[in-house]
């Protein structure tokens, strides 16, 4: 048992699943408590996993009349609230709607005041942001006393919301999200996410008559939420607004601040209509390199690469790969990578690329020559420079072996 008690302390999840499978009880108490209230305090989602994994009960009733998945909610801490809550066996109505009430709580009172109520401290709290590697997302912890909680309460209770099916208003949940105005903060991040995915009508107006407020805030969470309404969601098959971007053009024309257009012409590239394009090549010489980025995404080619669909574009482009900026030249890069037309100076803006300081750029630059059958990409691979020790597979990387068995084959024929 103790053996048990100690692996979740020091946050040893391997442990945690050797012990339990040679036999170790998932309820071992820990101060009177579940070792799960240990896993849940210290928010640590593997130990949590394996626990519940093992067999613990994320809604045993708890002394104080709580329990563990309630804990959580606490901690306000949403992959983990929803780990619990997702585990085994569906939560009852009554459980649920205890589940919302607790969430909505924290979310209306505040997480410091709420800290403060609880531990009856009127110290300075210790403050530390947490950040999630893999998505991105990043909240602020706080603790004061033996408690620690974090602020992202109201991405809690949205999610609850569309676990157990419930539409939250639209003015709510933008309100959540205004609570926390950084577009990276999980709250912000889980409101644009609960919005893009409802696929109707209803939402997609609301969303897009939020571009006409005068806060910038307000208009880049519309601009955010309207990307994701246009992308669709592929794994189910539903993509209503796939051809809408071009409603969003008036809203681009005008749009000063940087960050609120850069969305916004995210948004519009996915459609194909020819309005896109002329709001494109307006940004050509845009201050922002946010915004210059997204300008080959504007400028449409054909299906086989052949031609841009509007005169210009090429002009744009090839300035675009000469852009001080190397996130534009990038950009610039796959444009031009994917372009097929004969036109030489296509070519020789490549073989420039192969010289840009990313990586990523003089892979893409190199693998274009390869598909235009330029044989300068032989010499030119030799510059893409030795790879990470584990980077993800680019299949970009084998375009110049495939050059030079078409030029055998064609050589033997």
């Amino acid at each position: 048992m103790q053996a048990l008690v100690a692996a979740v302390r020091r946050g040893d999840a391997d442990a945690v699943r050797a012990l339990l499978a040679a036999g170790a009880d998932p309820e071992t108490p820990d101060d009177g408590l579940p070792v799960l209230c240990r896993a849940v305090a210290a928010h640590d989602e593997p130990v949590t996993e394996a626990l519940l994994q093992g067999g613990a009960d994320p809604s045993r009733r708890l002394p104080d009349g709580g329990t563990p998945l309630l804990r959580a909610v606490d901690g306000g801490s949403p992959l983990l609230v929803l780990t619990l809550a997702g585990h085994r066996v569906p939560l009852p109505a009554p459980a649920r709607e205890e589940l919302q009430a607790r969430a909505r709580h924290w979310a209306e009172t505040g997480a410091e005041a709420e800290l403060r109520r609880r531990t009856g401290l009127t110290g300075p709290i210790e403050r530390v942001r947490v950040e999630d590697d893999e998505i991105g997302w990043w909240c602020e912890q706080l603790t004061l006393g033996d408690l620690t909680v974090r602020d992202a309460h109201r991405a809690v209770l949205t999610s609850l919301e569309v676990r157990y099916g419930i539409r939250a208003p639209f003015d709510e949940l933008v309100a959540r999200a205004l609570a926390h105005p950084d577009r990276d903060h999980v709250v912000w991040s889980n409101v644009v996410f609960t919005l893009g995915r409802r696929f109707d009508e209803e939402t997609w107006q609301w969303t897009r008559d939020l571009l006409d407020h005068p806060d910038r805030l307000h208009r880049l969470l519309a601009a955010e939420v309207l990307l994701l309404l246009v992308l669709g969601d592929a794994f189910l098959g539903k993509d209503p607004f796939w051809q809408r971007g071009r409603e969003l053009v008036p809203w681009a024309e005008q749009e000063q601040d940087p960050e609120v257009l850069a969305a916004l012409l995210d948004a519009m590239t996915h459609d194909s209509a020819p309005e896109i394009e002329a709001v494109g090549l307006s940004l050509l010489t845009h201050p922002d390199p946010r915004v210059r980025a997204l300008v080959p995404d504007a400028l449409r080619q054909s299906e086989d690469g052949r031609y841009p669909a509007r005169p210009g574009a090429l002009t744009a482009v090839l300035a675009l790969a000469r852009d001080e900026d190397p996130g534009v030249r990038e950009a610039a890069c796959r444009w031009l990578a994917h372009h097929r037309g004969p036109e030489p100076e296509v070519g020789d803006a490549l073989v420039a690329l192969t010289h840009d300081e990313r990586q990523s750029v003089r892979i893409g630059a190199v693998s274009g020559l390869a598909h235009r059958d330029d044989p300068r990409c032989v010499e030119a691979e030799h510059r893409i420079g030795p790879l990470g020790p584990e980077p993800p597979f680019d299949p970009r990387l084998l375009d110049v072996s495939r050059y030079r068995r078409r030029r055998e084959r064609a050589a033997g024929s």
